[in-house]
């Protein structure tokens, strides 16, 4: 089991490295726009680029070879960017030496990339955990009421639910939700609250996120837990293990559940994603200041080096968690891991 464990590791490093470098050096064949402001600003920003390997400086710029040229008050400063290959060596030198992902040129001028990042990966994280940790009992809940109650109304109604929201994407909910319970009741914040405003405000700001990426989750869950109940309740051995005595209840308790369970569950883990990914929409929609929404700011402002480590974090969740999908087969199903084994 370790060797296994170990072995995909080995693999999700190798997979996200292949990843990054193919979207580094793509990055790197679009041209720098240098920070706005003022010249000490461009120059420091030009000159951080000099000692990371991407540029070097000129002291002239005979037969204009220069890339950029910065005045500082009469005073010229040309800088020229290296070829590709030798900033993609430089950049891993960098990572693996120095833990250096660059700065910001547009979102935070000359502030760290990886800081940046930090900052506002807490917020989406807890986003999505919340949203998941919602939705998974819901869904279960809800998909179990439908196979017990197999072509009846509450089967029915519950069905049509989630034939209606699995169909709906998350950013036309959150407008919906934005538009009838905060603009038009008031009930809710129109956008996501601010560090200064009360405990009970920022409380309010999570329903309409959370709501949105949590109805879509709710359908899922509930359509694959009705299936899978549904098909192991007309299964061979619930009849048999009715004829000796168990009740319904015990029957769907101790043997339907837990090997419905089988496919369900890693698909929690999957839903994490699909939640994680549709959030940078609404994080965008409500003025959340997470990943998501500085993933989107960072390619339209062509802060490059803000997008490379945004890129990384998605990547090794991603990647990660397709490892721990494989994991809980096993934990769930026993015999999955004994085969392993032989």
């Amino acid at each position: 089991m370790w060797k296994y464990v170990l072995k995909r590791i080995g693999l999700i490093f190798l997979t996200a490295f292949i990843i990054l470098s193919l979207t580094f050096i793509l990055m790197k064949l679009l041209k720098i726009d240098p920070p706005p402001g003022q010249v000490q600003v461009q120059l420091a920003f030009f000159n951080d680029q000099v000692r990371l390997g991407y540029m070097v400086k000129l002291n002239h710029n005979i037969g204009n070879i220069a890339d950029y040229i910065v005045n500082d008050n009469g005073v010229y400063h040309y800088y020229r960017i290296v070829p590709v290959m030798q900033q993609y060596v430089n950049w891993l030198r960098n990572i693996f030496l120095e833990w250096n992902w660059g700065v910001s040129t547009q979102i935070k001028i000359n502030a760290s990339a990886m800081d940046i990042i930090l900052e506002q990966l807490p917020v989406t994280m807890r986003l999505n955990i919340i949203a998941l940790f919602t939705s998974v009992p819901v869904g279960f809940i809800l998909g179990i009421v439908a196979a017990l109650q197999k072509n009846r109304p509450a089967d029915h109604i519950i069905s049509t639910g989630v034939m209606i929201f699995i169909s709906i994407p998350s950013f036309v909910v959150i407008t919906f939700l934005m538009i009838t319970l905060s603009y038009g009741l008031g009930w809710l914040p129109t956008q996501w609250p601010s560090v200064q405003l009360d405990s009970t405000t920022k409380f309010l700001g999570y329903i309409i996120p959370i709501s949105a990426l949590s109805f879509g989750t709710i359908a899922g869950f509930a359509r694959y837990t009705r299936a899978e109940l549904t098909e192991i309740m007309s299964s061979e051995f619930l009849l048999l293990a009715r004829t000796k005595g168990l009740t319904k209840r015990q029957t769907v308790i101790r043997h339907a559940l837990r090997n419905s369970m089988v496919p369900i569950v890693p698909m929690i883990i999957g839903q994490f994603i699909g939640i994680l990914s549709g959030s940078m929409i609404l994080e965008n929609l409500y003025g959340i200041p997470g990943i998501g929404r500085l993933f989107v700011t960072a390619i339209s402002q062509k802060d490059y080096n803000v997008v490379m480590v945004d890129m990384a974090v998605y990547t090794m969740i991603g990647l990660f968690a397709t490892l721990l999908v494989d994991l809980s087969y096993g934990i769930v199903d026993p015999r999955i891991r004994m085969g392993a084994r032989k």
